[in-house]
């Protein structure tokens, strides 16, 4: 069945756990939807996993559509979520319009996903307003690090705790039908997933909002550049990858790989006629 908004807000209401991981391409994409993931989220954590950057801040636009679209090849029952990236929706009310439409039609969105609380509120409702489904994200907003000054836990304080309850209240207003919360205290995600309605979908808030989200290059163990404290590992593909790589490399090397049986064979009459001839 196709996991949809109606399947999120039912999950919420039913107290059921939500599940979504990232991906960028088809066929990693196809593998995660066929588990029975919920719903696949084509982060801009892109950025850093897969086009090497050290931040989200260089993803455009083209880079979401053209990864985005490849992962909705892929997925026939999870519900794929693609990030607007940095500048493609602060700007101008218009510009997350239109924006946003571009990851409905070129990306195949089922739905777009936007950082920050009461100062986006007006983009949100406009996108909403044009039939397009939003999830918004509090906390830890990668786009936002270099005004955090780097990747901190945000909502420490009672005051900065307060903040987030009401950008999550505004957010759901304003029509969001989910929201990421990333590296925040639990007892404050536990008080969000609380007063709102709509599912929170956590990322480093504890084990009390709604569902959870993981970028699947770090469950996996496939990317060591860092790993953030909430990342729990569930499997070591990195080095299972690694040795494949090496044994072919070795393989290669002494002339044992391609063998008998990886190699496309003739007739004896065509061998022989090619002898013949050369």
């Amino acid at each position: 069945m196709k996991n949809t908004v109606l399947t999120f807000k039912q999950a919420k209401e039913n107290g059921e756990k939500l599940t979504m991981l990232t991906a960028y391409d088809y066929s990693t994409a196809k593998l995660i939807d066929e588990a029975g993931i919920n719903s696949i989220l084509v982060g801009d954590s892109l950025g850093n996993v897969i086009l090497g950057y050290e931040d989200t801040i260089s993803v455009t636009m083209e880079d979401m559509i053209h990864h985005g679209a490849a992962v909705a090849r892929g997925a026939k029952n999870a519900l794929v979520v693609i990030d607007m990236p940095f500048m493609s929706y602060q700007t101008s009310v218009y510009d997350a319009v239109v924006n946003a439409g571009r990851l409905m039609k070129e990306g195949r969105a089922d739905a777009v996903k936007l950082e920050g609380g009461q100062i986006v509120c007006p983009q949100i409702e406009a996108i909403t307003a044009c039939g397009i489904p939003v999830v918004a994200h509090l906390g830890l907003t990668p786009q936002s690090i270099n005004a955090f000054g780097g990747f901190k836990v945000q909502g420490k304080t009672a005051e900065a705790a307060m903040q987030l309850i009401e950008d999550a209240k505004a957010v759901e207003a304003a029509g969001a039908f989910a929201v990421v919360l990333e590296g925040i205290p639990s007892a404050v995600a536990s008080k969000i997933t609380e007063v709102l309605t709509i599912p929170t979908i956590g990322i480093g808030a504890g084990a009390d909002c709604d569902g959870q989200v993981l970028v699947y290059q770090d469950m996996l163990g496939m990317f060591s550049d860092y790993v953030p404290k909430f990342v729990k590992q569930f499997a070591n593909v990195g080095e299972i990858m690694k040795k494949a790589f090496a044994d072919y490399i070795k393989e290669v090397a002494e002339g044992t790989f391609p063998a008998e049986e990886n190699q496309y064979g003739i007739s004896k009459e065509a061998e022989d006629e090619l002898e013949r001839l050369y």
